[in-house]
Formats: structure tokens, sequence, C-alpha cells
């Protein structure tokens, strides 16, 4: 017994010691090949192919043979593998490779018919023999090996290797109809052909492959008017295109064939909004109203509807008062259709900003936030909600303290939560606003850790201006002057703001809060729609305080004037590139490079690569 034990430690220790060295070899004749070395490769390769002549170290002996042209050795190779593993006729396609590349072509072609004719009845011998073609760039005989599987292999799909060929090859109609025909076998790969067709065919171009997806599509979806996937590929090729008048009318065609209660329609009129298409969003959310109460979109349309005609409204310079007051009566006949209930909050809240920062009627969206307050069951972190934009208009009306009071109920019940960090910073700016400055910045520098980038963004400027121009050695006069500007700005008192403001330029001329001034003052004129008086303000913090830190937000400010309110996509252009070579660590840089090749597409000039 003991002995035994001993011989079967040595027999393991053997083992171990072969397979170490054999496993050193493997990762040698690796590292060899992949680094261009194939005179070593082969060294270690041929070693371990007659130590165990498997797939792996066969092919990569064969490939480093064919690198060096060693094609004599290369064939004999094959030959050796063929006679090893019967059946495997990927193989062939190796032997005849190398009659090829030895002027034996027609040796080399009865070879591949060969492997093509033999080749087993399994999805995975095909694959196999395919790819091995594939590899050598024969295309025509992967295909045909492809199509000779569709026969001889039961359920054998494979649709999307032949339609991936045909487009390698240039066959753009026949690569269009076997996706589309796949999709005939099993609707579940239309995941799998989006992505194929969104690799292989540029949409955003009118080129001629779109044309011809869209027609087949058409002659499908009226030959097939029961199958409805055709009709969802097509919707989605025109999403693609950003033809989404296009793709509501086979949205609604769609909606209305299989009577989809307006599912669908919604969903698209959400990207609708996304991409600022409002008109064709309103239109979509009114085709479901239509339908009645009793669709189950009914309640989700009404609010939507309500929330692009304020984004349509508010989101531009030049709306009238007219709009407003449309928009305000739209918002009271909803909430007499959907009732006045914990449900319709958002709509009672969204009133009353209308009301209190557009229409600048205050007191009537006060009494709108306490009602929505007072609303039973309200849940509540609406209840918050309209407890901070209820401060806000206090503030506004100047009850400063019974503002700031609202606010700490909001922080004291929220404390964790991002609410309570709203609520934080505006209690930090009441502080600022009254003077309290050491008070105020000791709060935002707690806030800068805030999870809401917003939150620490605003809380680490309004902390950097309170830093800068209330240090021991500076006068805190000038910034509780701008402090009391900023207010009244706040309060609508514009023109008290700007008295203020002209007189801390007199009375402390250069201060350090010069270009802070200038951007209140394009805040103040933005908000009267004072847009040529906007372009001085900003065009000053450009040229006088480029280096300073509200450079890049003035060009990208004047850039968006420019852009979409003066339309002068051209001077738009120029500050956005201004952003983009100028003031690289700008977190405006991303915005502006999307925009700035937004406008090369629709304006076409000298482009520059490098954007």
């Amino acid at each position: 017994m003991k002995h035994f034990a001993i011989i079967s430690l040595l027999v393991f220790l053997g083992l171990s010691s072969s397979l170490i060295a054999q496993n050193t070899d493997q990762k040698l004749a690796t590292h060899y090949y992949q680094n261009g070395q194939y005179e070593q490769a082969i060294l270690y390769f041929e070693k371990l192919y007659k130590q165990n002549p498997n797939d792996y170290y066969y092919t990569y002996y064969y490939k480093s043979l064919v690198n060096l042209e060693r094609y004599s050795e290369a064939e004999k190779l094959a030959r050796k593998q063929i006679k090893k593993v019967k059946g495997n006729v990927k193989y062939y396609v190796d032997l005849g490779y190398m009659y090829h590349k030895t002027d034996q072509a027609e040796k080399g072609k009865k070879l591949y018919e060969k492997a093509i004719k033999d080749v087993p009845s399994k999805k995975q011998s095909v694959m196999q023999l395919a790819k091995a073609f594939s590899v050598i760039g024969e295309n025509e005989y992967a295909l045909r090996t492809y199509l000779r599987g569709k026969k001889i292999v039961k359920n054998g799909n494979f649709n999307i290797q032949i339609a991936e060929l045909y487009g390698t090859m240039g066959r753009q109609s026949e690569m269009i109809s076997e996706y589309l025909d796949l999709l005939e076998i099993d609707d579940m790969y239309i995941q799998q052909v989006q992505n194929a067709l969104a690799r292989t065919i540029d949409f955003k171009e009118a080129t001629p492959e779109t044309q011809q997806l869209k027609g087949e599509l058409l002659k499908r979806v009226q030959k097939n008017p029961n199958n409805r996937i055709y009709a969802e590929l097509l919707i989605w090729i025109y999403i693609q295109q950003k033809d989404y008048k296009m793709a509501m009318v086979q949205t609604k065609a769609l909606d209305k064939r299989f009577k989809e209660k307006g599912a669908r329609v919604v969903s698209l009129a959400q990207i609708c909004k996304k991409n600022k298409e409002y008109d064709l969003a309103i239109a979509a959310y009114e085709y479901v109203l239509a339908k009645g109460r009793k669709t189950p979109y009914y309640s989700i349309s009404k609010k939507a509807v309500l929330n692009v005609m304020n984004e349509k409204i508010t989101s531009t310079a030049t709306y009238t008062k007219e709009d407003l007051a449309n928009l305000e009566t739209k918002y009271y006949e909803t909430l007499d259709d959907l009732g006045r209930t914990q449900k319709t909050i958002d709509i009672l809240k969204d009133l009353a900003v209308l009301q209190a920062f557009y229409i600048h009627n205050i007191d009537t969206a006060i009494y709108n936030l306490n009602r929505a307050i007072t609303t039973p069951a309200i849940k509540p972190q609406d209840k918050a909600e309209c407890k901070l934009i209820l401060g806000d208009l206090l503030l506004i009306k100047g009850e400063i303290w019974d503002a700031a009071l609202l606010y700490a109920q909001v922080d004291k019940d929220f404390k964790y939560d991002q609410l309570g960090e709203r609520a934080k910073l505006k209690t930090a700016k009441i502080h600022y606003f009254t003077g309290n400055f050491n008070f105020a910045k000791g709060q935002l520098d707690v806030l800068k850790g805030s999870t809401s980038k917003l939150i620490a963004n605003d809380a680490m400027a309004l902390s950097i201006l309170i830093t800068d121009n209330s240090t021991v050695d500076t006068s805190t006069t000038p910034l509780l002057m701008y402090a009391r500007a900023d207010l009244m700005s706040y309060q609508n008192k514009d023109s008290l703001a700007n008295l203020v403001l002209v007189s801390l330029n007199q009375e402390y001329p250069g201060h350090a809060l010069a270009d802070e001034v200038w951007y209140k003052k394009y805040e103040i004129a933005y908000k009267n729609r004072k847009f040529d008086d906007c372009v001085t303000y900003l065009e000053s913090i450009a040229t006088t305080y480029s280096y300073d830190v509200l450079a890049d937000d003035a060009n990208m400010k004047l850039a968006q004037l420019y852009d979409y309110v003066f339309k002068d996509l051209e001077k738009a252009k120029e500050y956005y590139g201004k952003i983009l070579f100028d003031y690289k660590g700008s977190l405006f840089v991303v915005e502006a490079r999307k925009r700035y090749r937004e406008i090369e597409a629709e304006t076409p000039t000298i482009k520059d690569d490098n954007l």
C-alpha cells in the first residue's frame, strides 16, 4: 500500500510538471504570435500540436506558416489534420487555400465545393465552414454555405449571417430582403434587425438604401396588413431620420388598425416633445384625448399636453400675453375635468409657477399653492414641493421670514433628501440677501457635497461670490449692495435693482464684482426681453473680463441669443466656437459642440474636422 501511494504521487508530480511545461509553452507561443514573431511561435505551436493535435494548436500553427509564406508545410499540415479529424470540412478550406496560393486554383475550387457538399447538417458546422471561407475573403463560398445550411439544417436560421454577407458584398437589396424575411420567421428578432440596419445604413442621409428599405417595408405592410412588425420597423426608420410627421402618420394608422387605445401614440408624443417637435406632440395627445375618458391614457395625455404647451411657450423668448392667458385657461379647464385631488397636485403647482413667474399674478399663485398644500391625502413630497414654491413667492412679496419658515419646515421634514438640500440652499440665499454672509457661507459649504450636481454647483458659485467679496481686508458694502440688487431683481423690482447696480459701479469702480454686475444686468434685461441690451452686457463680460469665471457663461448666452432669438446662425456658431476653442474646460463644451455641429449641418460651410 505504501509503495502504491509513492508511485501515485510520482505519477501525479510527473503529470503536473508536464501540464506546467505545456502551459508555459502555450503562453510563449501566443505571445510570439501576437507580436508577429511567427518563426518563434512555430517552434512552440509545432511542439504543442504534436503533443495534442487539437483545433486551437492546429489553427495557430497553420496561420504562422501561412504568415511566413511556408505554403508547402501549411499544405502538409492541413492534409494531416483532415486525416486526424474526420468530418470537419473547414480543414478542406485551409487545404484549398494552399492550392490557390501554389497556383493550383482548380484543385482548390474542387475542395471548396466538396466542403460545401459534405458539410454536416448541424448549425455549428455550417457556421464554422462559412466563417472559414469569410476569413480568406471567399464571401461567395461563405454565402453558398449558409444557403445550403438553410436546406439541410432543420429549423436552420441563417438570415442574419446571410444579410451581413450581402451587406459586405454590396448587395443591399438582398440584404434588406433577408433582414425583413427574418421578421416573418419571428418578430422577436426586431431589436437585432434594428441594430444591424443602424450599423449598415446611414439614416441621417437620404441614401438609395433608405429609400429602398422604406419602399420594401411599405409593400410588405400593404401585403401583410395584420402583421404589425413591418409597420413598427417603418416607424422606427422615420424616427431615425427625425421625420416625426411621417412616423406619427404610421403610428396613428397602426393604432387604429389594431385598436391599441393610444399607447403607441403616447410613446411617440414623448419622443416628439424631447426633440422639441411641440406641435406634433400636442396633436398626438389630442388624438388620444379624442378617444374619450374611457381610454386608459386619458389622464396621462391630459396632463402631458399641458406640459408640452407650457414648454413650447416658456422655452422661447417670443411668447405673448395672449399665449400665457390661453395656457392658464387650459390649466383651469384640465383641473375642472380631472378634479382637484392629490392626483392633480402637479397641475395646480405648475399653474401657480406660470401665474407667478410669467403672468406675474403672485396673489393668485399663492392662493392656488395654499389650496394644493391643504388637499386631502397629498403626498409629503408634493406638499414639500409646494411649500418651497410658496416660500419663493413670499420672498418675492417681501415676506422674507415667512418664506424662511417654510424652507425650515421642508429642511426638517426631508433632512437627508434632496428636497431638504434645496430648502437649505434657499435658506442660505435668504441670509445672503440680508447680509448675514458668514452664516450663508457655512450652509453653502455643506451643500457643496450634495449628490445633486445642480445644488452643488449653485452652492459653490454663491460661496465663491461671498468669499471673494467679504474677506478680512475687503469691505462688504459692495457685496451688500449687490445682494440687495439681487433680491430686488428676484422680487421683480427691476428698475430699483438697476439703480443699485449703477450706484455700485459708480461708488466702487473697478471692484471685483464688476463682471457680476454686468451679468445681473443681463439677467434683468433678458427677463424684460430687452435682447439688444442683453448682447451689450454680455459682450462687456466676454471682452473686458475674458479671463474671469463668468466669461464662458457670457459667450454661451451670446451664442444662444444669436441662435434662438436673433436667428443669426453664423454669429451663433462663432460664439459656440469660442467655447470650444477658448474655454475647453467649460461645462458648456458638450452642449456647444453639439449645437455647433447641428448648425454646420443646417448651413453648409467650411467644416472643422477637429470638432
